[in-house]
């Protein structure tokens, strides 16, 4: 596994993936992310496991969490209103292609996908949203 480029690919996709004020690899708290810095993207490695399969080499799952914050744009509005239209534009960009059945990051990887629950959280910080999205990245297979 070639890990740079798979985690700058996966970074590219979703960093595109909507009108992102910020968008980083290097991963900021939100109560260090200005209104102004919002919607806010952050990429975070969280582990990567092998999994023998001699002769064949090792098939890789690596697992990365984002981080997306949003501000409601007033006192009036959801929080979970910003949130939401990110966390489809994040979905969106994972789809897997209509042929293959798999996202495989421009051929980088096997199959990236959404992996586990959305942790979000909108209301108890008042105008801010956060979400951590739990992502899978498959290599070999």
């Amino acid at each position: 596994m070639t890990r740079e480029p798979i985690y700058a690919a996966l970074f590219a996709l979703l960093s595109g993936a909507a009108n992102f004020t910020t968008a980083s690899r290097r991963l900021r708290h939100w109560s260090d992310v200005a209104s102004a810095e919002q919607p806010a993207l952050f990429m975070a490695q969280k582990g990567e496991t092998a999994e023998q399969r001699a002769p064949l080499p090792p098939k890789w799952r690596a697992r990365v969490d984002v981080y997306v914050y949003a501000q409601a744009p007033d006192e009036t509005s959801a929080p979970a209103a910003a949130m939401n239209p990110l966390l489809d534009a994040i979905e969106t960009a994972l789809a897997p292609d209509a042929v293959t059945h798999v996202q495989t990051l421009g051929g980088l990887a096997a199959h990236c996908w959404i992996s586990g629950r959305i942790e979000t959280d909108e209301g108890v910080l008042g105008g801010q949203a956060v979400a951590i999205v739990p992502i899978e990245v498959l290599v070999g297979g």
